[in-house]
């Protein structure tokens, strides 16, 4: 499944200092995931701190919405 990211999640991206490749890992591999009103939840435990991601799953992809540091 191809995962995409919006506008505004390449710019929490910068905003919050991470990488690309840190939240693809996250997604892949995450320490809990949630679903909540239709959306998906990652939570990632990082040495900088537990991030969360939340996607939409269309057929093709993962969309990534935003990112944040909980």
């Amino acid at each position: 499944m191809e995962i995409t990211f919006t506008h505004h999640a390449e710019w929490r991206l910068q905003k919050r200092k991470l990488l690309k490749e840190e939240v693809i890992e996250a997604i892949k591999y995450p320490d809990k995931t949630l679903k909540k009103h239709g959306k998906y939840l990652y939570q990632k435990k990082l040495e900088r701190g537990t991030v969360e991601i939340v996607c939409e799953k269309t057929e093709k992809s993962l969309n990534v919405l935003t990112i944040y540091w909980l």
